[in-house]
């Protein structure tokens, strides 16, 4: 038979059914990604840990490995980090041994975590990207504030699941007693969710739960003056505005614009030098040392033959105020970069400026508060929606502790109450012993026992019996009895249960709580403004893109040579502080600073060299002129609108989308509306003149166009027959200049004053009157 033959039974099966397999196919994506977002990436609101973390901490107090007491006893001894790692795996994690390690590793780092849950020795690595030593080197064992996560864990509070292969059980989550989501963090990415939690202050944070305890209600600003903002484990400062992190405490997503702390030391001889001592989160030493080496060092970009402008620009900035840098961080001294001026004579803002505005010694902090809630769903929520919760999931453990406890001591009242009417019966029950054959059951009918009461007599030892033994189980009925009491308070009594949360969040902070490392002070984003000297200057542009700059003004076109084959596209009458603007095929807009472009020496420099240009993109048109110009823009398919050059300007070299261009369509000439441009200021535009290439030409006022600062599509400008496009758009007030081609490919041009035009006025969108031009349109111009 043939091997792509298919058997009978393939030949008689039905077709597989689509419907079926596309459903499954969803229904095992929904499910692999929902195990994804609660089963590994995602932390709990109640304990603030993820699974692998938490199974960590619960395997390690599993095995002994509890620091010691409240007091810093030594506690148990650590152990290689490998036994760990193979407990988890084996009982309760089965996967990765390095993901577990991983894990267990950034629980022992202080630069990671801004409270630690593991106290390791060895190395561990270090801010600057170091790893950890393999764990057959290092040691783990937990660290004291671990205590708060684990040691009511055995006390009823809370549930517990069969670990993978169901041989043994593992917790739901850990009975914290503080809100430990807040207190580290977390940082994961899962299927279609991250969250990027920030690390908090303790004493902050429990004053915002007691304050919440106490007073549910407690409005935001209280609330926000409690917890000021993130406190980052290597400190740093937070520069944005109150009203800023309000804003992502109360939305749950939001960025934070962070710095450096650092010093200012005074050398011998009037000399100085800038330490920085604190970095911000997620930024190394080494991170800033190869930042300050691209700055100053710079390699030519892939695809380019030699530095850009922009990078000779800015490697001239940094080495005119920098001299030297040196990473001094050590044991003593965590971080310590010290930066030498160029001379003693250089402002000291204008050095620290230099270094803010282009490294990582200043940048953003991102806060996306996801995470698993208590209803078993990962949702992104507000700073008071995470405490609120975290005190739901305190006061259940918490009561689930108390009955735990009353459990346990209503039991033991009960067997010592037998006890206590055996010791006044005493011989009467040795006589029942001994005789009876069953004495188990005449005990309880003779005396009125339970079960349990009757197996304790039974099995009590006869020093136990002693008239001393009395007295101590008196003592104890009565202290369980008080107990009893408290516990029964507690649990029919809410305001008791609040003031016991209370008590013991504020005895928890009292013994765990450390100064705020991070300081919030809102200060201006760092931006190295380059003075630029305001002088008149003319832009020449090349047809194929080569751009110059030429001091002055009235300059001859014709005196501007080209390469071969290269010609004139035109020239721009503007100053150094205005801006070139390059239009992209698709709508794209690139600028580039007038100041940045090239001397009118030799043939100027290829605009593409100053830009990123988009891939398959086209330059067709540019225009140069100050931010306050307008600019009629239109695209073929026949639709335009105003805008500033103020609005088309972009930080990126990549530029930005401006002009909407459906498929198939390209932008057409800019238009200069209003706006001084060279020596005198221009007139604004009264009305738009629309050309299309099959002849036809539409006049109207500008009135009836709109200003879009966002770019767009715009409104329809003329109403094109269905094999025409538009060949352009000017705004004039007396006359334009048709371009065209005519008869042999030969260039051919119109001008067209007033009278012409007025004959093709109708409203914006009509199909305006066919011309008699005796070319084919490609372009119009406003002519002055």
């Amino acid at each position: 038979m043939d091997l792509f033959t298919p058997g009978p039974e393939a030949q008689n099966a039905e077709p597989a059914d689509q419907d079926s397999l596309a459903a499954y196919a969803q229904r095992a994506y929904l499910e692999y990604a929902l195990s994804v977002v609660k089963g590994r990436a995602l932390p709990d609101v109640c304990d603030g840990q993820k699974p692998v973390q938490r199974r960590i901490l619960y395997s390690m107090a599993r095995m002994g490995l509890g620091f010691g007491g409240a007091n810093g006893a030594s506690g148990a001894r650590p152990v290689k980090s490998a036994r760990v790692v193979g407990d988890v795996l084996g009982r309760f994690h089965p996967h990765g041994d390095q993901a577990a390690y991983d894990a267990l590793v950034r629980m022992a780092q202080d630069f990671s975590q801004r409270y630690p849950l593991i106290d390791g020795q060895g190395n561990f690595g270090s801010r600057d990207g170091d790893g950890a030593a393999a764990m057959r080197y290092t040691e783990a064992r937990l660290a004291r504030i671990t205590s708060l996560l684990i040691d009511e864990i055995d006390e009823g509070t809370v549930d517990f699941v069969p670990n993978y292969d169901g041989s043994t059980e593992e917790p739901r989550q850990l009975p914290a007693r503080l809100p430990f989501t807040l207190l580290n963090g977390a940082s994961g990415i899962a299927v279609g969710l991250a969250t990027e939690i920030p690390s908090h202050n303790l004493r902050e944070v429990a004053d915002a739960c007691v304050a919440l305890i106490k007073t549910p209600k407690l409005s935001d600003d209280e609330l926000y003056t409690l917890i000021a903002g993130p406190d980052y484990p290597g400190g740093g400062q937070i520069i944005s505005s109150a009203a800023e992190i309000a804003a992502a405490y109360s939305s749950g997503r939001g960025s934070l614009k962070v710095r450096a702390r650092w010093k200012i030391e005074d050398l011998a001889r009037g000399q100085w030098q800038l330490v920085v001592q604190e970095l911000p989160p997620g930024v190394s030493t080494q991170k800033v040392l190869e930042e300050i080496e691209e700055l100053t060092n710079p390699k030519i970009k892939a695809g380019k033959k030699a530095l850009s402008q922009d990078q000779v620009q800015l490697k001239q900035t940094v080495l005119s105020v920098l001299d030297v840098v040196r990473d001094e961080s050590s044991k003593d001294a965590a971080v310590r970069l010290v930066f030498e001026p160029k001379t003693s004579k250089i402002e000291q803002s204008e050095l620290i400026n230099t270094l803010l505005a282009h490294t990582s010694l200043e940048s953003s902090s991102s806060i996306n508060l996801t995470m698993v809630g208590l209803d078993g769903k990962p949702t992104q929520k507000s700073l008071r929606q995470m405490l609120l919760e975290w005190i739901e999931f305190r006061q259940s453990t918490v009561q689930k502790r108390s009955q735990h406890r009353l459990d346990k001591v209503l039991a033991r009242i009960h067997i010592l109450e037998g006890r206590q009417l055996v010791l006044l019966n005493i011989d009467e029950v040795i006589a029942i012993i001994r005789q009876s054959d069953e004495p188990k059951t005449a005990l309880m009918e003779r005396f009125s026992l339970s079960e349990r009461q009757a197996d304790d007599i039974l099995e009590i030892r006869l020093r136990q019996l002693a008239r001393l033994e009395a007295i101590k189980i008196e003592q104890e009925l009565k202290t369980l009895r008080e107990e009893q009491g408290r516990l029964e308070e507690i649990l029919g009594n809410p305001a008791a249960l609040r003031r016991l949360m209370v008590k013991e969040i504020e005895a928890d902070a009292k013994l765990f709580a450390d100064p705020r490392r991070t300081l919030i002070q809102a200060e201006k984003k760092a931006v190295l403004e380059v003075k630029v000297l305001d002088e008149p200057v003319t832009v020449v542009v090349s047809s194929k893109g080569w751009v110059r700059a030429r001091t002055g003004h009235g300059h001859d076109a014709a005196s501007f040579a080209f390469k071969a084959g290269d010609g004139l596209y035109g020239t721009f009458e503007c100053r150094t502080v205005d801006t070139l603007l390059a239009f992209g095929s698709r709508g794209r807009i690139y600028s580039v600073p007038v100041s940045s472009l090239p001397g009118a020496r030799g043939d100027g420099q290829p605009l593409t060299t100053l830009i990123d240009l988009e891939s398959g993109t086209q330059l067709l048109h540019y225009f140069a002129g100050p931010a306050s110009a307008t600019l009629l823009l239109s695209g073929s398919g026949g639709y335009g609108f105003l805008a500033t050059v103020d609005n088309m300007i972009s930080r990126q070299r990549a530029g930005k989308v401006f002009i909407n261009c459906a498929e198939g369509e390209t932008v057409c000439q800019p238009s200069h509306v209003s706006g001084s441009t060279g020596a005198l200021p221009m007139a604004a535009a009264t009305h738009v003149a629309c050309a299309s290439t099959g002849g036809r030409i539409l006049t109207f006022e500008i009135s009836e166009l709109k200003q879009m600062d966002k770019g767009g599509r715009g409104l329809v400008l003329i109403d094109l027959d269905a094999k025409d496009t538009l060949a352009g758009a000017a705004a004039y007030t007396r006359s334009v200049r048709i371009e065209g081609i005519g008869r042999g490919g030969k260039a051919r041009e119109e001008t067209l004053e007033i009278r012409s035009l007025n004959n093709a006025r109708a409203a914006r969108a009509r199909k305006g009157k066919a011309a008699d031009l005796g070319f084919k349109p490609i372009g119009i111009a406003r002519v002055e």
